[in-house]
């Protein structure tokens, strides 16, 4: 009697969690993953590499790092996986010219080396590069390549017609000319900014003043 009661008392303590039943953890997610941590959290090389580019690209945290290397990583497997194919097999054909174009309009590859086999030889660097955040510094509209990531953030700047606030949106090379300050920024000869305009109406009101007594 003793052990039946036993094994009951132990089934209900599994069973029952903080005074509530527990529940299957069930995870219905539809999206994939942006980033992959590093199976070595501790490898020295690493580490010095992932700080330069942090430091090189006014990145935010090394998150941002890991995102590109992912990216570059299914790059790179999707090349690998067309090169196994035959060259007259429809289907390198038709997704390497895709993959090839994307590069290439990205900016990641240049024009003259529209071949799978320069899809290996593309860098983390090589994407950074292309991050608005950084041609916006290039181009000169911002001292730093922080201040370039405040004036995004605070919506200064444009790619074309449209206002961008991502400091890593990939810029496209048709669309590198195109990046300016936004109509709608002080910096654009948009409206001035709310001390400007504190400063403009506070120096006006006391020469107004000035003026009446004399």
């Amino acid at each position: 009697f003793s052990s039946s009661v036993r094994r009951a008392r132990e089934s209900g303590l599994r069973s029952v969690k903080m005074g509530r039943p527990q529940k299957a953890n069930k995870c219905y997610t539809n999206y994939s993953k942006t980033s992959k941590t590093p199976r070595r959290p501790f490898e020295k090389e690493r580490l010095d590499n992932e700080m330069q580019l942090v430091g090189e690209f006014g990145l935010k945290n090394k998150r941002e790092v890991w995102r590109v290397q992912l990216l570059l990583a299914r790059m790179r497997k999707a090349a690998r996986d067309l090169l196994t194919l035959d060259e007259k097999s429809p289907k390198r054909i038709f997704e390497g010219a895709a993959l090839l174009r994307r590069c290439v309009r990205f900016g990641f590859l240049a024009e003259d080396k529209r071949e799978l086999d320069y899809v290996l030889g593309i860098k983390v660097a090589d994407i950074l590069a292309r991050r608005l955040q950084t041609l916006v510094f290039k181009q000169s509209l911002a001292k730093s390549l922080h201040h370039a990531r405040v004036l995004i953030r605070q919506r200064h700047i444009r790619v074309g017609k449209q206002m961008v606030n991502i400091p890593s949106f990939t810029v496209r090379l048709d669309s590198e000319k195109h990046i300016d300050y936004s109509l709608t920024s002080p910096f654009g000869n948009g409206r001035p900014g709310r001390n400007k305009r504190k400063a403009a109406g506070g120096g006006g009101g006391d020469g107004d003043g000035e003026n009446d007594e004399d």
